[in-house]
């Protein structure tokens, strides 16, 4: 990984034929046949000692740790992608790497709806058994790991920086409490700068970790629409959320859908894809959301018939405003606890 010039379909390409110790016993001549330019033969006999000290170090390290392209613990999805990373450095849980998991993606200046959505999504994902997996970006990525802390379940961020930095700097308390209960990952060893090319090899990772990736807020050309297309490369899921035709903001879902992507409105949408993932059963899932409602929440619920009822009399009966109970009323239906009807309605389902 430290060689110079030596990308990860090259090193894929040796590790067909050699171990990392076989390759470094290898003479010049037998690595000039292997195809390697003279410079990368350099570096391969004459290491930077110091930069692999460094990653040794850092290695040393409470709660870090590196996964071999040939270990156990690699997480077998990702091994299925053309151009799986040999080494994966992990500082938190290595075990959820290999957990069923929805990768969230979206916009970096998402609508306030956008943010809340993505939140909502991923704590009721969570809430299913569900990993979320995004790339502690702003905006969506950020919304969708704290929709997950905030179920007490489990979130991964995979950067496109060395695990001793952290990118956006203003995320290093969210990058704390992910490595605190979940996992960071990356392809890139310790000291490694955010570069732009760097990001779209990481979108591959998280796309190749998960079973499913849902697209919250994207506009037409945007990151998050290469990482969707890098997801039906590799045969997973793809899920959008719909908006307005007005909304620059839905222009990429929108077009994700046309394109063959499962249009998305309730968690419900992306859960019956999934039913041998899903590990909590009905029972047990209501009652561990019933836990996560606040008062207000709560309290609109009982306020909500199990026959269609008006948003007028909820109104009426909270003295709340439209878009107060629009809103609140929005997350309920988001979770699966009550459903639109004609006329501006609301069932109760839970």
């Amino acid at each position: 990984m430290r060689t110079p010039g030596f990308g990860g379909r090259t090193f894929l390409k040796l590790l067909e034929t050699h171990t990392p110790s076989q390759l470094f016993s290898e003479s010049n001549a037998a690595l000039s046949a292997l195809g390697l330019k003279s410079d990368i033969i350099e570096s391969i006999k004459k290491p930077d000692w110091a930069l692999i000290d460094n990653d040794l170090a850092w290695l040393d390290q409470d709660n870090n740790s590196v996964i071999t392209l040939f270990d156990s613990i690699y997480p077998a999805q990702l091994k299925e992608i053309a151009d799986p990373p040999p080494l994966l450095f992990v500082r938190g849980n290595p075990g959820l790497l290999s957990l069923p998991q929805i990768a969230m993606v979206g916009s970096r200046n998402p609508s306030a709806s956008g943010m809340e959505t993505a939140t909502a999504f991923a704590k009721t994902l969570s809430l299913h058994g569900f990993v979320i997996t995004s790339g502690l970006a702003l905006g969506i990525d950020a919304a969708s790991h704290r929709g997950a802390l905030n179920a007490k379940g489990y979130t991964i961020a995979v950067a496109g920086t060395g695990l001793d930095r952290i990118y956006p700097a203003r995320h290093i308390d969210l990058a704390i409490e992910i490595v605190n209960t979940g996992a960071m990952v990356s392809e890139f060893p310790p000291g490694t700068l955010a570069k732009a090319n760097h990001f779209p090899r990481r979108n591959r990772i998280i796309s190749g970790l998960c079973q499913g990736l849902l697209v919250v807020e994207a506009a037409k050309e945007s990151g998050s629409l290469i990482t969707a297309r890098m997801a039906l490369e590799q045969n997973r899921e793809v899920f959008a959320i719909p908006g307005s035709i007005h909304n620059p903001l839905a222009r990429g879902c929108n077009g994700l859908i046309r394109e063959g992507a499962k249009l998305v409105e309730t968690t419900q949408d992306i859960l019956e894809e999934f039913h041998q993932y899903i590990q909590q059963d009905e029972k047990n899932y209501t009652a561990t959301l019933q836990t996560t409602l606040d008062l207000e929440q709560q309290t609109l619920l009982n306020r909500v018939m199990f026959s269609p009822t008006s948003i007028d009399k909820l109104v009426e009966d909270s003295g709340l405003t439209v878009e107060i109970l629009s809103s609140m009323l929005l997350i309920l239906e988001l979770q699966g606890y009550v459903e639109t009807n004609a006329g501006g309605c609301y069932t109760r389902l839970k």
